[in-house]
């Protein structure tokens, strides 16, 4: 993510929430990588769903978050995930 892009998603949290707030994260992972994003969000409300043929796993996170600049750091973490895809 570009510094202008992080910036743009900032801005844009910051204006439909009002923090702190309940923030639900979205990801799909390719089976076998969903520990890697569950362990992202230790002590948090998790829970995944695989694709039809399996070969995907769908995770949802949902958190009290802080602040926009907490939202980001997440996204930040997990882009760092081979294969996963944030909705």
């Amino acid at each position: 993510m570009s510094d202008n892009s992080i910036q743009s998603f900032k801005e844009k949290l910051d204006k439909e929430y009002e923090w702190p707030s309940l923030y639900t994260f979205k990801f799909i992972v390719p089976k076998g990588k969903e520990g890697e994003v569950k362990s992202l969000f230790n002590n948090h409300d998790v829970s995944e769903k695989q694709s039809s043929k399996g070969n995907y796993i769908s995770v949802t996170a949902k958190i009290m978050a802080e602040s926009s600049q907490k939202v980001i750091e997440y996204y930040i973490a997990a882009n760092k995930i081979e294969g996963i895809i944030a909705l």
